[in-house]
């Protein structure tokens, strides 16, 4: 199987993005990599270190490689905003194919200094590191003043970026360009900072760059996020409402139900449809 590193050259060179969905039960799995299958497409599945406690960071690999062997699919694993070294290497000590540091609440040089070592522990085993520059929050109260400006000391800022990238020799960027983790309650999230993302690009050069934080983004700027660099988006928000409000429905239809690959089933089916509208907008169907 082509590497990980391999599709994401494919991506940014052809101006397309691999989708990183998250997942923390098998039935989201199930919807996931339905969806990678029907349109042949590379994945990248993600935990959280939340749910990969939750899940078990050696039982996500042994279920990756059932999945890849079954399905014939390039599946790869990450583990998404680690906060330390130590967990970061249990996870590529697992078998991880890559890693996300998140030392965005950290110091400019602390957070370098850990990313070095991530990066050095990690390029041994052959795993890909992610890191952070600028803070990517977890709703919009956190990024947005209130005359909807953002806060410029939680942006990426680009001069940082080649510093972070020259001394940490980190291989992918997370920027911070209006993105945030989670949905407004309108549905709809602010657009995105495109200018500040084709400025981070020209200075950013030897990295490849992620959006965090996809779920509810305007899909042009999506599109025009992967046209300026972008080759990996991160989806979690959108295929937690879908699986849990399908779940909600069917019970409160069928209250007496008590059989759960009876009510899982529609949930899945809920997770695949998500999935398969984020590889088709982000364009990688029929890239394997």
């Amino acid at each position: 199987m082509k590497t990980l590193k391999y599709y994401l050259n494919k991506a940014q060179k052809e101006k397309w993005a691999i989708g990183q969905f998250n997942f923390c039960a098998d039935s989201q799995l199930k919807g996931i990599i339905r969806a990678a299958k029907n349109l042949k497409s590379p994945i990248i599945l993600g935990t959280s270190e939340g749910e990969s406690n939750f899940f078990g960071l050696e039982e996500a690999v042994a279920i990756r490689n059932v999945l890849r062997k079954k399905n014939n699919l390039p599946i790869f694993l990450n583990l998404d905003h680690g906060k330390s070294f130590e967990y970061l290497k249990q996870a590529i000590d697992s078998g991880y194919d890559m890693v996300c540091f998140d030392g965005s609440k950290l110091s400019f040089e602390e957070n370098i200094k850990i990313t070095k070592q991530v990066v050095k522990y990690a390029k041994r085993k052959g795993v890909l590191t992610e890191g952070e520059i600028g803070a990517i929050a977890t709703d919009s109260s956190k990024i947005y003043q209130e005359n909807f400006e953002i806060e410029e000391d939680l942006l990426t800022n680009p001069e940082e970026s080649v510093k972070y990238i020259d001394k940490s020799k980190v291989g992918l960027l997370a920027v911070s360009i209006g993105n945030f983790h989670g949905i407004e309650v309108s549905g709809l999230n602010p657009h995105l900072l495109l200018n500040r993302l084709a400025e981070i690009r020209r200075t950013a050069k030897n990295v490849f760059l992620v959006l965090h934080g996809g779920s509810g983004t305007p899909e042009e700027d999506i599109k025009q996020a992967i046209s300026l660099g972008i080759v990996k988006i991160n989806i979690n928000t959108e295929i937690r409402l879908a699986f849990t409000n399908s779940l909600k429905y069917f019970l409160q239809e069928n209250p007496d139900e008590i059989a759960p690959y009876k009510y899982l089933k529609n949930s899945a089916e809920a997770v695949q449809k998500i999935v398969e509208e984020k590889i088709s907008l982000f364009k990688s169907n029929n890239k394997i």
